[in-house]
């Protein structure tokens, strides 16, 4: 039986689509001018990917590289031991599922997919627990390159961002118990607590005490790792361009106004501030909540929902008009990791680990933790500095 969705050809929601494309071009083109509109998207997503996805590229290959390096020789596994013992009375989860924290932090969400479907990881949980795996997983996705990139930021004024993102993490840590423990309390309705995910025992490898490494000696298992490590970071930074030149093309175009004269001239990086406009009128909330020193920073966590590839392209953009500081690149790192592109992979995530139908909940559960994720970061930031 074909198992593919299908709607009518002809269907409301295609008349709706077309009336809110025509909406969008004609309202932008009347302000800036059809061809100005034109010049300024095509600029805009050239720029985008030469100097910014490919610089993310980089920073992906040199970061799987490492991700590889630690993953042959056993650090990883040690930082999963260190781990373990945490998890239960933080997440209330095995501490199994530490391994699936590294794993996304040095990856991507969906790395904890293809764990929760190793027979020998699976048999630590109980069934309620299996679905939180996606709010876990997604809270740490792209950790290691979002949190890489935010410390290599150069501020106008000398601002070193170190310190930042690392509160930026610990930031995540707290949105992601929030989420997983907000999930958690749905799955076990829905599950009960005894039923055991799995009850078969894995006839492979025990993955809490021993690890594959590569064969050969100690020079090629590292070359191997480093190599297949940093084209891990290539297929990442290839599969970020349409999310950034498409997601990010569109904000930077509702978030900036005309060139520094006051007119358009169809360069890239010029559009019409709508995001701003939005921002100021949430700035009652936005200000204490975030401490966002500007209201076109809301730019960014809008656009992690969707991609955090493309939420990190706007960040140097911020920096050089001295739009942000050091408590909204700690907000960023929390809220970019938290968040991670969730509302385009929770989906995919829920369906693989067979929990379509908790879907609603889990994207809930994760808007929720990742707002606590980036208060959490303000509030720590505001007590250090």
């Amino acid at each position: 039986m074909d198992s593919k969705k299908v709607k009518k050809a002809v269907s409301l929601e295609g008349f709706i689509s077309i009336a809110l494309f025509l909406l969008f071009f004609i309202l932008m083109g009347r302000t800036m001018g059809t061809d100005n509109m034109f010049n300024t998207i095509m600029r805009t997503a050239h720029d985008l990917l030469l100097n910014t996805v490919f610089f993310i590229m980089a920073i992906a290959v040199v970061a799987g590289a490492l991700a590889g390096l630690l993953s042959e020789f056993g650090v990883i596994a040690i930082i999963n031991k260190v781990l373990s013992p945490l998890m239960k009375p933080l997440y209330d989860l095995p501490g199994a599922s530490a391994l699936g924290m590294v794993t996304t932090y040095l990856s991507d969400n969906p790395a904890i997919i293809t764990l929760a479907e190793d027979k020998g990881f699976k048999r630590y949980f109980r069934k309620y627990q299996i679905p939180a795996l996606t709010n876990l997983g997604t809270a740490f996705g792209m950790g290691l390159i979002v949190t890489t990139f935010m410390m290599g930021q150069k501020s106008p004024i000398g601002e070193n961002f170190v310190a930042a993102a690392l509160i930026g993490n610990l930031g995540a840590v707290i949105g992601s118990i929030i989420s997983v423990r907000i999930m958690l309390y749905f799955t076990k309705k829905y599950y009960g607590k005894d039923q055991w995910a799995s009850d078969e025992m894995s006839e492979n490898v025990d993955i809490l005490n021993y690890r594959e490494i590569r064969e050969g000696n100690i020079g090629s298992r590292i070359l191997a790792s480093m190599l297949e490590g940093g084209k891990t970071g290539v297929d990442m930074g290839l599969s970020i361009i349409p999310g950034v030149l498409m997601i990010c093309t569109l904000v930077l175009m509702l978030t900036n106004g005309p060139s520094a004269t006051g007119a358009y001239t169809g360069a890239a990086f010029e559009g019409v501030p709508v995001l701003p406009w939005i921002g100021g009128k949430l700035s009652f909330i936005i200000e204490p909540l975030l401490g966002f020193k500007s209201a076109e920073a809301i730019a960014f966590p809008i656009t992690s929902l969707g991609a955090v590839g493309a939420a990190i392209s706007l960040v140097p953009n911020f920096l050089q008009r001295g739009l942000i500081g050091g408590n909204e690149i700690a907000v960023f790192t929390a809220m970019g990791m938290c968040w991670s592109g969730y509302l385009s992979t929770h989906v995919a995530m829920m369906d693989a680990l067979k929990s379509r139908e908790l879907t609603g909940k889990a994207i809930l559960s994760h808007t929720i933790g990742g707002l606590a994720a980036g208060i959490a970061s303000h509030l720590i930031y505001v007590l250090i500095f």
